[in-house]
């Protein structure tokens, strides 16, 4: 294991709680955003967390992979969708999107082990 995802962002939403009580007019914007941008419309959610998981891995951000790719494994995003998205990650992304891209797919059977543990 390179990394304990679930562990992250765990980790994560912690160190975040910070950043909103600190400016909470603009966690709260960010909130709104996020909300609206995940919602139901042309593409699914879980349309839309893959496309998040290629981002995350194109631009190299554990954080967004961590919370991504449990979004998507919530909304019923498979191994194979996750792999597919990898793939057009490297594709768009080079070498490093093949780095973060194998991180991608580790978070992602970290996070269905735990949801299989927690059925």
């Amino acid at each position: 294991m390179v990394k304990d995802w679930p562990k992250l962002a765990k980790d994560l939403s912690s160190a975040m709680r910070d950043v909103r009580a600190g400016i909470p007019d603009v966690a709260k914007a960010f909130s709104e955003l996020a909300k609206t941008a995940t919602a139901n419309g042309a593409l699914d959610p879980k349309a839309k967390e893959l496309i998040a998981v290629a981002i995350g891995v194109a631009v190299r951000c554990d954080g967004c992979i961590a919370f991504h790719v449990k979004a998507a494994l919530e909304h019923g995003a498979t191994r194979e969708e996750i792999m597919e998205t990898v793939g057009m990650s490297i594709y768009m992304g080079g070498g490093p999107s093949f780095i973060y891209g194998a991180q991608a797919l580790e978070a992602y059977d970290q996070f269905a082990a735990l949801k299989k543990e927690s059925a």
